[in-house]
Parts: C-alpha cells; structure tokens; sequence
C-alpha cells in the first residue's frame, strides 16, 4: 500500500491534501467529516483584519490609518456590535476542533497591513492552532503606491505576526508580482515556515443590463491548476520554505501533478463545494492506485521529480517551449 505521508510546516501529515480556508472550514460537523474522509489538515475560514481591528476600537472613527488607507468602504461589511462574539465563536472554533481532530488545526486572517491587529495571532495559538495562515490580499492597483511599497507589507506583516507566535507562520499570495520568483525566494528566506501558491482574488463582471458589478468565477476551475505548477516547478529546491499549491487541485492526478513539481502539500476548496467533502477520498484513492501502478511507495520517490532544477531542460518552463510550439504552422 503506498505512503501517502508527507511534511508541511513542519507538521506530519498523513497525505497532501488539506481543506483549505473556505465557508466550509467554519464548523466543527464539517472539519469533523473532512477528518473522516481523509483531509490531513484543516485550514479554518479567515478571519479579516478588519473584524479584529474593530473589535480592539469598537467605532470606525478610531480604525487605523493603515486600514483606512486602502479599503476603507470593507467597514460596511461588519456589524461592529457583533464583531466582539465573532472572534470568540473563532476562537472557541479552533479549540473545539482540536479537542475533536487528531489533525492540524490551521488558523486563518485574511489581512491587507501590518497593523495592530497581528496581535490576534497570539489569541489563535492560545487556543491551540498547530499553525497560522495569512491570505494576503494586496492588490496592486494603487497608483501612488511603488511595488516596492506594496511588497514591503508582507514582510512587515511577517515580522509582527512571528514576534507574537511560536508555531509555524505560513504566508498565501497571489502572483501580482513585478518580480515573482525573486520576491517567492525573499518571503521564504524571511523566517515564513510556508508559502501558499496562489491565493485567488475577487474577479468582478458587469451586469450590462443593470450596471451593476458582479462576482464572477467564484470558483477555481479545473485548469487552474496550471498556474501553482509552474512556479512551484520553478521554485522547488531553492526557497527555505515548505510550498503548498493551492487553486484548481480538483483530483487525485492534480495532487500527483503539483507534489511532481515539487509541493509538500495541496489545498482544496472549490471541489469540495463541487462535489462534497467525501470527495476527499476519491482523491486519495486516485493517488493510492497511480503510485501502485507506477512502482512507488512513498511521495519522497517523486516528488519534485519534474521541477525545474531537476529538469534536464528547463527551458521547458520558459520562453524557449512557447516559441517552440506556438511557431508551428497548423
């Protein structure tokens, strides 16, 4: 029977599909039934740094300039009576789940500052989190603001967050970056125990016959994936850093594909939306016959297999490939 285990953050995990921060990951009965059917891991809902921040001020007036700063309208969102009991109820969360899973616990704070709300951080691991993920979600539309000003904020929040905690610190971002895998290797040399690739940012539509702006594409689809795999490929073997792909990993193949590039785990969420929590075993099930089938017994075998430092050709991840296909004559 294959092996299935494998490190992230330092935690052992049983397998290298975690449940991934989402509105599924906000109750015990789920967390429970993702356990049942093999998640090795769960990543809790996010908190948003908006919602602490206003638990510590009470009133808008009071908020900090750096939140102002950048979405002040995000406030209309929050009840600021209720903000109080929402982080209790995600506090009591992560300690019920850890009475209740043998799993790692992963705490969540969707945050776009290195304000005074990084303090929460210590409150989740009082509670008992195994870890903390920050889902950080900067974008970089600001014109007064440079990309080295925008790309300071996740360092400055990495150190805050590591002054208050002593348990692993992952960091989940998205890819709007003048210089990718230079600043991927910086934020893994930073003191982060883990890089999640890649967040998803709001995708807005237009209702032309209304003129109102909609979401859309609310889920990952499944050649998302694609995105995660090429720079996990070419990150492998040189950032100081656990590396989890996250965004279209809808099957078993998928977590072959990006554990082949090089990733020490995977998150799922919108297939489980999709096709429902069991589906976690299907997944594993996949996995468990590909490794019979092809002669391996532990993920160690093949992982990182097909990433860019151990390519024979490496170009293949680059220009050269495209150049090479696309100037075919069909």
């Amino acid at each position: 029977m294959a092996d299935l285990t494998t490190k992230y953050l330092g935690l052992s995990l049983k397998n290298p599909v975690i449940a991934g921060s989402c509105g599924l990951t906000d109750n015990l009965a789920n967390l429970k039934e993702m356990e049942t059917f093999g998640a090795s891991a769960v990543v809790l809902k996010s908190l948003f740094e908006e919602e602490i921040e206003l638990e510590m001020k009470k009133n808008m007036a009071s908020m900090s300039s750096a939140s102002q700063a950048i979405y002040p309208e995000i406030f209309d969102m929050f009840d600021i009576d209720t903000v109080e009991d929402t982080l209790s109820k995600y506090l009591d969360l992560i300690s019920e789940a850890k009475k209740n899973l043998s799993i790692p616990v992963i705490s969540s704070i969707n945050c776009i500052s290195a304000s005074e709300w990084t303090y929460f951080a210590k409150k989740m691991q009082d509670a008992g989190a195994d870890a903390i993920e920050l889902n950080i979600f900067l974008m970089p539309s600001d014109l007064n603001r440079s990309s080295e000003e925008n790309e300071k904020v996740y360092f400055d929040i990495i150190e805050k967050v590591k002054k208050e905690v002593v348990i692993p610190v992952s960091l989940k971002i998205g890819y709007f970056f003048s210089n990718l895998a230079s600043t991927i290797k910086k934020l893994s040399d930073s003191g982060v125990d883990g890089l999640v690739l890649f967040n998803r940012f709001f995708s807005p539509d237009f209702d032309i016959n209304n003129f109102r702006v909609l979401p859309s594409n609310l889920y990952s689809s499944s050649s998302d994936y694609t995105i995660p795999l090429r720079w996990i490929s070419i990150m492998s073997g040189r950032v100081n850093c656990s590396l989890a792909a996250s965004t279209g990993v809808h099957n078993g193949k998928t977590v072959i594909k990006e554990l082949l590039a090089g990733a020490d785990a995977t998150q799922i969420a919108s297939i489980l939306y999709k096709n429902g929590i069991p589906y976690i075993q299907s997944m594993l099930d996949e996995m468990t016959e590909w490794m019979d089938e092809s002669g391996f017994e532990t993920i160690y075998e093949f992982k990182g297999k097909m990433s860019q430092s151990n390519s024979i050709n490496p170009a293949i991840y680059e220009r050269a490939q495209f150049m090479k296909h696309f100037s075919q004559k069909f």
